[in-house]
């Protein structure tokens, strides 16, 4: 059964911990996935709080005044884009591309090799393509992280191109279990700054998942701000 959501941008952030601790005594925050986990009396989650990425949270649900800074990145057969937000300013953006497609076939070369198995010129030149368009990637990304104070890195990759983000020669700047770094979890169409942009200003928003059978309950406590 699918979940329901509600959107809470409504409440003000520091009034909406104040609700869910009086609510949910027993709730918890997930710093992996920047959750408050609404859990009942036995400890078993009733729905979550998504909440927006420019905020820091602590285990008591209180906000520090400052706000956090936060990378985004988004990557795509050929594309990618890089945004740095300090609360809601926009402090960095670039974006990359390269030439990794089969133009008749429109779909990467990684997939091509994936169900293929070879190589002729035109594969080696994608290929070598796609070699320095991770290594550009990681390489701004370790600059950036130099020269900013980053508290989370966001992350839109598909899964065929993880492996060449990791694996490239220039080191990915974070180890992959590292809590900071996070999975946008929105669909982003194309992977430019304009798309990017605009799934950033979907997540300033805090939102409410929660199972049908919960519904009742969560109503209440979205009634009661």
């Amino acid at each position: 059964m699918d979940q329901l959501k509600a959107n809470l941008y409504h409440l003000p952030i520091s009034e909406l911990m104040d609700m869910v601790k009086r609510e949910f005594p027993h709730a918890v925050y997930d710093l992996k996935r920047h959750l408050v986990v609404l859990n009942d009396e036995h400890n078993e989650s009733l729905g979550f709080i998504r909440l927006p990425l420019h905020l820091t949270v602590r285990k008591d649900f209180s906000i520090p005044e400052q706000a956090a800074c936060v990378l985004y990145l988004t990557i795509e057969s050929g594309n990618a884009a890089i945004c740095i937000m300090h609360g809601s300013n926009n402090v960095y953006h670039t974006t990359f591309s390269a030439y990794m497609t089969r133009k008749k076939q429109g779909f990467s070369q990684i997939k091509y090799l994936n169900k293929k198995g070879k190589s002729r010129a035109g594969s080696r030149v994608r290929l070598a393509a796609t070699t320095e368009f991770f290594e550009k990637i990681n390489l701004t990304l370790t600059e950036l992280l130099e020269a900013h104070q980053v508290s989370r890195v966001a992350l839109n990759c598909n899964a065929t191109l993880i492996p060449y983000l990791y694996q490239s020669r220039v080191l990915f700047p974070i180890d992959k279990k590292d809590p900071i770094l996070y999975k946008i979890p929105l669909h982003i169409p194309q992977s430019n700054f304009t798309n990017l942009e605009a799934a950033i200003r979907k997540l300033r928003a805090p939102m409410l998942f929660y199972d049908p059978a919960h519904a009742e309950r969560m109503e209440l406590f979205m009634l009661k701000d």
